[in-house]
């Protein structure tokens, strides 16, 4: 029995990984120059060595502004963000959660300065019973570390906790917790290899919540 929910933020609350890869692509494009998703890719939903701007300077055989593009590039994000929304059926889910009395909480490898910004500016602070975030662990994604403090946080065991994650590297620390996951791929990440999940859906406005757990209580 499903007893708890879990949400990933990044990508699956509020798609900043487009927003994200969106503007490095701008910025590589004025260099005349592309960067492959299959390669961006490997490192949404954990923390990742990979530095855009080094593999610019490898494709173009030439140094570049690293630290002036950095900036660039985070000026232009968090721009973006300041009208972000939450994806569709987001705040449904999050409701629906609630009215049927399970435990809701976020596990997520950003900071919680983050995260606790974000879910402020898109008014959902208040719907999470518990958030762990790369503060509270020394592995984030794809270990299982972060959800299995999400579970303790919430007195419930790994078995009776159904996760949502956009991400690969997120399904995958989900289904090494041990829990139920059900991978909801934003504009980025739909294109991505994912591995061992339990259901699919294109966006949370597609299937209410109750009928999803119902599909998934049967499997």
């Amino acid at each position: 029995m499903i007893k708890a929910v879990i949400f990933d933020f990044d990508g699956l609350i509020m798609d900043t990984e487009t927003e994200h890869y969106e503007v490095l692509c701008e910025i590589f494009r004025g260099y005349h120059c592309e960067l492959p998703l299959e390669l961006w890719g490997k490192g949404i939903g954990t923390r990742s060595n990979f530095e855009p701007f080094k593999y610019l300077e490898e494709q173009i055989r030439q140094p570049v502004e690293i630290e002036k593009l950095n900036r660039q590039t985070e000026e232009q994000f968090l721009k973006r963000l300041e009208k972000g929304t939450a994806r569709e059926g987001v705040e449904d889910y999050l409701k629906s959660a609630k009215q049927l009395g399970l435990k809701v909480g976020l596990a997520s490898s950003s900071d919680y300065e983050w995260i606790s910004r974000y879910l402020n500016h898109l008014k959902l602070f208040e719907y999470f019973d518990c958030i762990k975030s790369s503060d509270d662990v020394e592995k984030v994604k794809p270990d299982p570390a972060l959800y299995l403090k999400a579970a303790d946080c919430l007195g419930v065991k790994p078995e009776h906790c159904l996760v949502f994650e956009d991400s690969p590297n997120g399904a995958l620390a989900a289904k090494r917790a041990g829990m139920l996951c059900v991978v909801v791929p934003n504009r980025v990440t739909k294109d991505l290899q994912f591995g061992d999940f339990d259901h699919r859906i294109h966006s949370m406005a597609e299937t209410p919540l109750e009928d999803l757990l119902r599909m998934i209580g049967n499997k």
